[in-house]
């Protein structure tokens, strides 16, 4: 299933969120313009690489820094290729802009750093011994899933689901869609398990652990209640109404 949007309209203009595409998109041009090798440090650099940290002897041999700690925030603006980033931003620009209509832009780019670091020290804690530089923001976008999850179980998503040549375009539930979508996870990452060692692949856990996080973490980023959006009026139920049920249920 590809999604293609919720079913929630945003109150406020998402700045947070438009910029962290904004970034990412910045970052990846910059990575169109350099060679191989360049490329190559860079990931290694400002990526997370979880052997750096378990095994800093390692580090020093191969000419990383110890006690650097920055890649834990600085892997989530980089980039492998055209694909990766297309998803993780598509995927930030639907859940994104209702999740910082939430909690405000502030608070919101708070909560997307702090998950985004979780979701790499999982990735840390599952994978210590791996010499392979991990990046992307799908971690902290995780986070924004899981925020989602809970705070708009009225919402729905619509998605394309490709038959041969036959676009299938239907409406999921969020929860069904983003429960499925964590479950997915969880079940590759346990088959990842049994690969080859340092087998190229997606750093499924770090999806898991981001998700968790933010459903354990988003409350406390969440405004006073007297600060949310405005209690809606009854000729506004509509689409607005996934706001209402989730804010002041009948």
């Amino acid at each position: 299933m590809i999604p293609l949007r919720d079913t929630i309209p945003s109150m406020r203009v998402p700045f947070v969120t438009w910029s962290l595409i904004g970034i990412n998109a910045l970052v990846f041009v910059f990575e169109l313009g350099l060679d191989p090798n360049s490329l190559e440090r860079i990931f290694y650099l400002f990526g997370l690489v979880p052997a750096r940290y378990t095994h800093p002897r390692w580090a020093m041999w191969v000419g990383l820094p110890v006690d650097n700690y920055w890649p834990f925030l600085t892997s989530m603006f980089l980039h492998g290729g055209w694909g990766h980033i297309i998803g993780n931003m598509w995927t930030l620009w639907i859940f994104g802009d209702n999740v910082e209509d939430r909690m405000g832009g502030v608070r919101f780019l708070l909560f997307y750093l702090a998950t985004g670091i979780v979701a790499g020290l999982t990735h840390w804690m599952i994978n210590p011994h791996s010499t392979i530089p991990t990046i992307g923001a799908s971690g902290a976008i995780a986070g924004v899933l899981g925020a989602y999850f809970l705070l708009f179980p009225y919402s729905t998503v619509i998605t394309l689901i490709p038959i041969l040549l036959w676009p299938l375009f239907i409406e999921v539930p969020a929860v069904v869609y983003l429960f499925v979508w964590f479950a997915s996870q969880v079940f590759s990452g346990t088959l990842a398990w049994f690969a080859p060692a340092n087998a190229a692949g997606v750093a499924w856990w770090a999806h898991v652990g981001g998700f968790v996080a933010g459903m354990v973490l988003h409350r406390p980023f969440l405004p006073p209640k007297n600060k949310r959006s405005r209690r809606m009026d009854p000729d506004e139920f509509g689409l607005e109404s996934a706001w209402f049920r989730d804010y002041y249920p009948w």
